[in-house]
């Protein structure tokens, strides 16, 4: 092998190509480089010509003539086979970027950008490589809801920049909810006079009470004449704009501004804070199908994707049952029920979007009551619904709540800012596998691809939209475009934090945490814990204290798991070249009697909260976050817990903690009971607890006069219904519990 040809190191790529090979020749893009293009590709080649101006301040000239230093881009439907595959040779000659069409073009300039480095001011060396590439999925997509916080057109197009950038062909713009109607409909100006503002915004998480009010009128619309700069920007770049335009439920703001299409006929107010609302568009009245289907005329004239996204989630049937004119197009349809009128609008809505040439894409509750024809569902409560449109033999996009979220936390810290809720790191996005997840191999053909959603409700400034987005943008990128066989996390992150100069540069407030110290417990017995310190970073030191100290340079040094016999603060730094890096770990650890001893739970519990039962002995308070694992959560039951400790004890005290966040459909036991033997068969009462007056966490600690026993029983009763005038009235609470002490 020549010394030109030998073995290089291999580019930092997101997403990482289907093969690559590199070598030590360099190519030297210079402002005497020209450019060569088939016709077809003239818009990829301005594209090219942009991005390098971007970087050199000068415009790559165009030439028809072939030669050296040059770069072509070059159509070739026999050698390349797929509309995004490309064939991508750098030598110190020229290079080449092979494709089916103009899109597979598009996707090898977005490799270039990744692979150019700046020489000087003019200059920009490539690598010398050959790369072939391809996606795993056709569909790859990013979410963005604008209704509950307004993003302006410039950050929409560097958010469609990184789209391009990373590979993904789908940017999701929701337009319309309950706090917000964004889009121009010139047909009806109060869209954008009443619809598109809200008199003032929730300040603080929802599940706090009171809630809190900013006092601030909130709002903006995206025009025609801006809808358009950002579909042109986006088709250039050869990424398809899916609009969402909400129906039959988040209407509210629609109805503030016509609400004659609501069941009551109002009045109604935009929503100022989040959550699902009864007042939807009524379902039994001709004009609000009038109305929506003048909308979607303008919409569909506008926006050329084939798809147009109508909704269909969280609709409340309230009002609906309650509704003369539903309840006569019920009967006048022979619909057995309220499921089958939702089906009803959505298969009408779906008829006339089909008529205008388009398709529907839905979230998953459009399968209730029957799936429209041709109609696209959009996962996001997990699997079930994609196997359920897919054994109809409709596709599927994965958009699953508890890796796709974008809104959910990325880390427990408690320095993190406030956000919807849930816990998604980086890691659990990388390892998201939408075919994995499908299960049956015979509905893989029907799943399309998948998509990383980003809600607004808590996302009040540009930057901590950011921050909220990348990297696990990127995480998504990779899992729908590389192989399936691409799994490694660790490379991943390494190419991660080479990319970490391009966010940079592009102004992007990317989170940097993802190599932070977290914990797990390694063993857990009777009266100590043992707590493992990790870090993906296995380049770091550990270094930490337990007695509530700050860790420095001189601290121990984290070896293997930390033993605690008593109540601690265990705080730990992560030391690179003898400086701290990351931000300092630190947690309480609580242990008691209780701590370490078996226990025993009559039933298991039954929701997203669903642990072992030595959670509630851990040593461990959940926080009131509730996203960290710590809490077990029983809907439709009680919690019936047995702790023994191993031998008779004097017990002076006895309690649990107990959530209580209504706006979360979380509430505390209508009592917490604590009962005591010394056979574990026969049981008399200890203490009862019956006040919960504390939104958020309960801490309840019970005195009790000094008694003896081994077996304690734990006994908190669930509200069950969720009574009339409370949100989510009628459906069923969560009782959620974690740390049981004893003393």
């Amino acid at each position: 092998m020549s010394q030109g040809n030998k073995a290089a190191a291999k580019a930092a790529l997101v997403p990482l190509p289907v093969s690559a090979t590199y070598n030590s020749d360099h190519f030297q893009l210079t402002p005497n480089t020209l450019l060569l293009a088939d016709p077809s590709n003239e818009g990829a080649a301005s594209l090219l010509q942009e991005y390098i101006q971007q970087q050199t301040k000068k415009t790559l000239r165009l030439t028809t003539q072939p030669g050296s230093n040059r770069i072509i881009l070059h159509t070739d439907t026999i050698l390349v086979k797929q509309p995004e595959e490309y064939l991508l040779h750098i030598n110190k000659e020229q290079v080449t970027i092979t494709a089916y069409n103009a899109t597979g073009i598009v996707r090898g300039i977005a490799t270039l950008q990744q692979l150019w480095q700046q020489q000087n001011a003019t200059t920009l060396v490539l690598p010398g490589a050959v790369i072939h590439d391809y996606p795993r999925f056709g569909y790859r997509g990013m979410h963005l809801d604008v209704s509950r916080h307004f993003f302006s057109v410039d950050f929409i197009k560097q958010f469609i920049d990184q789209l391009a950038r990373y590979k993904i062909n789908n940017f999701h713009w929701h337009l319309t909810d309950d706090q917000a109607w964004r889009i121009e409909i010139k047909k009806y100006p109060k869209l954008q006079s009443v619809a598109a503002w809200r008199d003032q915004t929730l300040i603080g998480h929802k599940k706090e009470l009171p809630h809190v009010f900013d006092g601030k009128k909130y709002g903006g619309y995206y025009t025609t004449e801006e809808v358009k700069a950002v579909i042109a920007y986006a088709t250039a770049r050869h990424i398809t704009v899916i609009p969402e335009i909400e129906m039959p439920g988040h209407a509210l703001a629609a109805l503030n501004a016509y609400p004659e299409l609501g069941c009551t006929k109002g009045p109604y107010k935009t929503a100022q804070f989040w959550g699902v609302f009864d007042d939807v568009f009524c379902a039994g009245n001709d004009s609000t199908f009038t109305f929506l289907q003048d909308v979607l005329d303008e919409v569909i004239q506008l926006f050329p994707s084939t798809y147009i996204h109508i909704g269909g989630d969280e609709c409340p049937k309230v009002r609906w049952a309650h509704c003369p004119a539903c309840q006569l197009r019920m009967k006048q349809e022979h619909l057995a029920d309220e499921h089958a009128l939702q089906s009803y609008f959505i298969k009408r809505i779906s008829e006339y979007v089909h008529s205008k040439g388009r398709k529907i894409i839905g979230w998953d509750e459009i399968l209730e009551g029957g799936l429209a024809p041709g109609a696209t569902v959009m996962s996001w409560r997990g699997v079930d619904g994609a196997i359920a449109a897919a054994k109809q033999q409709h596709h599927v996009i994965m958009t699953p709540e508890d890796e796709l979220y974008f809104d959910h936390y990325q880390s427990l810290y408690p320095e993190e800012k406030i956000a919807a809720g849930g816990y998604t790191p980086l890691e659990e996005v990388y390892h998201y596998d939408p075919l994995h997840a499908a299960g049956d191999t015979a509905l893989l053909p029907y799943i399309s691809g998948m998509q990383g959603e980003v809600w607004s409700e808590y996302l009040d400034t540009e930057q901590q939209a950011q921050y909220m987005i990348y990297p696990r943008l990127l995480a998504v990128a990779e899992r729908a475009w590389s192989p399936q066989t691409v799994r490694d996390y660790a490379d991943f992150r390494s190419r991660l934090k080479a990319q970490q100069p391009l966010l940079r540069a592009q102004h992007i407030a990317a989170a940097y945490n993802f190599d932070e110290i977290n914990y797990s417990i390694d063993s857990l017995a009777k009266g100590q814990l043992y707590i493992a310190l990790h870090s993906t970073d296995t380049t770091a030191v550990i270094r930490y204290t337990t007695n509530g100290s700050m860790p420095g340079a001189h601290s121990a040094v984290y070896k293997h798991p930390v033993r605690l016999t008593k109540s601690s603060t265990l705080k730990a730094a992560l030391y690179q070249q003898q400086q701290p890096v990351q931000r300092l770990f630190h947690q309480s650890f609580s242990i008691n009697k209780a701590t370490g001893a078996t226990i025993t739970l009559k039933e298991a519990p039954n929701t997203k909260c669903n642990g072992d039962a030595s959670l509630l002995v851990n040593g461990i308070a959940g926080s009131k976050r509730y996203n960290d694992q710590q809490w077990l959560g029983f809907s439709k039951r009680d919690l019936e817990a047995v702790i023994d400790l191993g031998s008779e004890q004097s017990i002076q005290q006895v309690g649990a903690n107990c959530l209580n966040y209504h706006w979360q459909k979380m509430w505390p036991p209508t009592s917490l009971e604590f009962w005591i033997s010394v056979d574990g068969v026969h049981f008399t009462s200890l203490a009862t607890a019956t006040d919960f007056p504390v939104n958020g966490i309960n801490v309840i600690r019970l005195p009790v006069k000094p008694v003896k026993a081994r077996y304690v029983k734990v006994v908190a009763r669930n509200k069950g219904v969720i009574p009339e005038g409370e949100y989510g009235a009628g459906g069923n609470s969560q009782l959620l519990i974690d740390e049981i002490i004893i003393d």
